[in-house]
């Protein structure tokens, strides 16, 4: 089995194994199963292993280590790590290089981490499935013929599969969160601008957040401590004052309010979701919370309001890939030709369809029927936000309605695939932190639960995360 972040630093603080010993485990893991599952689009062997004993001899030393010195993170395909392949999972940046590290990427390395490799996804993360990818659907490791969710459904199957005890991934509408769910793994969705997003490629740049997966709470927050902070190449990040991690996690949840939203409960969610997170909630009211029924009035509209703002912004950050300066390009008989053939052919139809949608609603006569009005509702769902947590601490909800599907299920129904993100749009819009966390099965597949806090307030969703994992032994389940 993975061991954890924190198993990892044990093991080589106290010489129980090598750095090099955990590094060729993963691989070894990744060499069985990643061609079944194709979770992971290129494995850094050469390199990771090199890291491994370079990290083996400094600790011999006794040299000064990083916070995260020798633990292996998959990285998700939209970030970008100077010198490998960044393709977004689209045939447009096939053969993209990166020029440069995101700054996520600079802070894991300058914590020690060792990168594995680079995680399937959604094209451009615009899906719920890891079905849209350029390189073929990523399978879900509890069942093969079942999606592991998305965007980022690479990132959580190599964490539940065991290749890496963490990965980095992205959230514009729940695609650290969803696939976190059905994949059975923890996943967070920082407060917007805890997290630098220079060096990730851009999709909805006002809801995008990288966040990171892993097998227990203690490990995201870990992971977090690394990649959190201001950075001057990204002016919507935030100066954050410094806390350790056993602050972080206090495991006592006595008397703190975790409210229970009614529009949350809604018609097509799954029996057996409701009852495990149901159950879930009732465990964490034994543990001492309070449990709160709360109102978010404006919840209904969440989903229409996030397909009407999120493509538009798609199809703004997307109008550079015009197969000119860089990326898949097709020579036409015209440069409008030019235009068409390269990004006809270089996007796939989800990425065209939400290019369209977004265009469409920023086009003149329609900018203030649909795009102004979304923003208006995105406001609304703030507000609610806000008047909810004056009465409580943490609000808990579902974090899908349903456990994984089949694949090619929803593939050719885009409707009833952007409804599976119905419980995790409104943390994006509103920018407001939003954990998942496993809490059960369904005929064997995993559910998730999901906590949201108030902005910056990741602590308090620690403090509950850890108390339950404390409880319950979900997260400590792996795939056969």
């Amino acid at each position: 089995m993975m061991p954890t972040i924190r198993q990892i630093k044990d093991q080589l603080a106290t010489k129980e194994r090598s750095c090099e010993e955990i590094i060729s485990s993963c691989l070894e893991t990744i060499e069985s199963k990643n061609e079944d599952l194709n979770a992971l689009l290129s494995v850094e062997k050469k390199a990771a292993l090199a890291q491994a004993k370079s990290i083996d001899k400094k600790m011999s030393l006794g040299s000064e280590i990083g916070s995260l010195e020798g633990v292996p993170v998959v990285i998700k395909d939209n970030i970008l790590v100077q010198g490998w392949k960044a393709s977004a999972g689209s045939k447009m940046l096939e053969n993209y290089v990166a020029a440069y590290d995101a700054t996520v990427i600079a802070r894991l390395k300058r914590a020690g981490a060792i990168l594995l490799g680079r995680a399937n996804m959604d094209e451009f993360a615009m899906g719920s499935s890891t079905e849209t990818s350029h390189f073929g659907p990523t399978k879900n490791p509890w069942n093969e013929n079942r999606v592991p969710g998305g965007s980022s459904g690479g990132s959580a199957a190599a964490v539940a599969a065991g290749f890496a005890p963490c990965a980095l991934g992205t959230d514009t509408g729940g695609s650290v969160r969803q696939p976190a769910s059905l994949c059975g793994v923890v996943g967070l969705k920082p407060t917007y601008g805890r997290v630098s997003r220079y060096g990730a490629i851009a999709m909805a740049s006002s809801l995008d957040q990288i966040g990171p997966l892993a097998r227990t709470v203690e490990d995201v927050a870990l992971v977090m401590q690394a990649i959190e902070g201001k950075d001057p190449k990204d002016a919507t990040s935030v100066e954050l004052s410094s806390a350790n991690i056993a602050e972080l996690i206090e495991k006592n949840i006595k008397g703190l309010r975790i409210g229970l939203p009614k529009e949350y409960v809604v018609e097509g969610m799954d029996a057996g979701v409701k009852k495990a997170v149901m159950e879930a909630v009732k465990t964490l009211e034994k543990a001492g919370a309070e449990i709160i029924d709360v109102s978010l009035p404006h919840t209904e509209y969440a989903l229409a309001a996030y397909y009407i703002d999120q493509p538009a912004e798609a199809s703004s950050n997307l109008g550079r890939y015009d197969g000119m300066r860089y990326g898949f390009s097709s020579s036409g008989d015209s440069l409008l030709d030019s235009y068409e053939q390269s990004r006809g052919r270089g996007f796939g139809r989800e990425v065209q369809r939400r290019i369209m949608l977004g265009s469409y609603v920023l086009s003149k006569g329609y900018y203030d029927a649909y795009y102004r009005k979304a923003l208006q509702v995105r406001s609304l769902l703030q507000k609610d936000f806000v008047e909810a947590f004056k009465n409580v601490d943490v609000i808990a909800a579902p974090t899908s309605p349903s456990v994984a599907w089949k694949l090619g299920e929803k593939f050719d129904d885009p409707l009833t695939m952007y409804l599976s993100d119905i419980y995790t749009i409104s943390a994006n819009l509103a920018g407001i932190p939003a954990l998942s966390i496993p809490c059960g099965f369904v005929k064997g597949l995993p559910v998730g639960l999901q906590l949201m806090g108030k902005l910056f307030d990741e602590a308090r969703l620690y403090r509950v995360g850890v108390a339950y994992q404390e409880l319950t032994d979900w997260h400590s389940r792996m795939p056969e």
